[in-house]
């Protein structure tokens, strides 16, 4: 990947970070999913800026950290902000098939080394996006004492609402791989569809391109590709077991402060999601933009940062999340937990 230095410092001047992922363990993940590829030598790019109680932002396809420049621009005064790029994305490794499993509970376990890495154990504070709310969430939950507040925007922690139906751009990837899987990776067509209708305002050419920049190559491509693939539909599907986990725990969330921003105008979370999170979580503070899409901190960000920034700051104690079933606790006795259930 060529980097573009004079862009990133231009748009995204902050320091770099990479971990070296560990071994790879069933324990990274609340239901012990194979976690088994050999990992050990991936660098994982994260951005941590400032001093103070954290805060993870956690992004999805095919964004990368970048998208949460602003964010972190505006808490870095007064919070530590935490942005990783997962692998294949944004700065961070981008292996190919034999080296990575492009899973769910992969990603779950990459972020929760990250944390632990950074020892971040309590006070956290968890933004996010798209993915990043399945990834992010089935974290949290896993840590759920240590959680102070969530900011969700456009993304799902639960199965899809609407049963079985997919929107037809990822129906299309899903089912004419033959036609899909070169335009993704040959053409970088996700990435130029979600630039093109994830924003309802123009971004404009340098802000696009730094959303472009990671993504190449037919190479560095393939997490797009792959994380469509993984969304699961069905029981057989690999990561369908973490999101039944991660939807039936969601409820261990209610005591914690939540806002939610979400731009209205997007295809893939759209109000039927929405209206699950306005249900699952009645205690959330939230604000829909009927103008912006999928990109909402793009297209609502006079009003959707000043939002976050406030509500990360309130100095209000928070309540801590009750608990969850076992099988999600973090103990040292966590394999054991995980050989002993039954799936």
């Amino acid at each position: 990947m060529q980097v573009n230095d004079e862009l990133l410092r231009k748009h995204f001047d902050f320091k770099r970070n990479w971990l070296t992922l560990p071994e790879p363990a069933s324990a990274g993940n609340p239901r012990g999913d194979t976690v088994s590829k050999d990992r050990s030598s991936l660098r994982m790019h994260y951005v941590d800026e400032g001093v103070g109680a954290p805060v993870i932002c956690v992004h999805g396809n095919p964004t990368w950290s970048f998208y949460y420049r602003d964010v972190i621009n505006a808490l870095r005064a007064t919070h530590r902000v935490i942005a990783p790029d997962h692998i294949g994305c944004g700065l961070s490794d981008k292996p190919d098939d034999t080296r990575y499993s492009y899973t769910l509970a992969q990603r779950v376990a990459d972020l929760e080394a990250l944390l632990d890495h950074l020892e971040l154990h309590e006070n956290l504070s968890f933004v996010v996006h798209d993915w990043g709310g399945m990834i992010g969430l089935a974290a949290a939950l896993r840590r759920r004492s240590a959680v102070a507040r969530v900011v969700v925007l456009n993304t799902a922690a639960f199965r899809n609402p609407k049963g079985l139906r997919l929107p037809w751009p990822l129906w299309f990837v899903r089912n004419v791989p033959w036609l899909a899987n070169p335009m993704i990776l040959g053409g970088n067509a996700f990435v130029r569809g979600t630039l093109r209708y994830g924003a309802r305002r123009p971004l404009g050419a340098e802000i696009a391109a730094c959303y472009r920049l990671p993504y190449d190559s037919w190479a560095n491509r393939r997490a797009t590709l792959r994380f469509v693939q993984d969304i699961p539909i069905v029981s057989t599907d690999a990561s369908y077991s973490l999101v039944q986990w991660t939807d039936e725990q969601l409820d261990a969330l209610r005591a914690v402060p939540m806002l939610v921003c979400w731009g209205r105008r997007d295809f893939v979370f759209d109000d039927a999601f929405l209206a699950e999170w306005r249900t699952r979580m009645p205690h959330a503070d939230v604000h829909a933009f009927p103008d912006a899409g999928h990109l909402v901190l793009e297209d609502a960000r006079e009003q959707a940062i000043p939002l976050i920034s406030a509500f990360v700051r309130d100095a209000r104690p928070a309540v801590v999340a009750k608990s969850v079933a076992p099988i999600g606790e973090r103990s040292t006795n966590t394999d054991q937990a995980v050989r002993q259930h039954v799936r």
